[in-house]
């Protein structure tokens, strides 16, 4: 990706941007905490078994960023806290603005 801001990547000339996410699962509430340097720091109540957080993260994002929860995708990072997600149809701009009250 040619463009990046503080966890946001994507290529100008396509409307589809990368987030770099850290991943609390088993947590007391779900929430998109904020930005820690250039990770999107998110919490979810599901635990990380049979994929029940890494659903739990896409709808709390996919809510978060007023998109369909078919725009996103997790592309690395299935098994893993740390994950990349594919948001489809918005660039990093729009993402940043979206999130803007999830920044710190």
């Amino acid at each position: 990706w040619p463009n990046s801001s503080a966890g946001v990547s994507w290529d100008s000339g396509t409307p589809m941007a990368s987030l770099r996410l850290k991943v609390t699962p088993s947590a007391s509430r779900d929430a998109v905490v904020g930005w820690q340097e250039d990770v999107l720091r998110v919490h979810v109540r599901a635990p990380a078994q049979r994929g029940k957080a890494n659903d739990a993260v896409l709808r709390l994002l996919a809510d978060a960023l007023g998109v369909e929860r078919s725009r996103l995708r997790i592309v690395r990072g299935e098994t893993s806290r740390q994950k990349v997600l594919s948001v489809d149809g918005l660039d990093g701009a729009q993402i940043r603005a979206r999130l803007g009250s999830a920044s710190s």
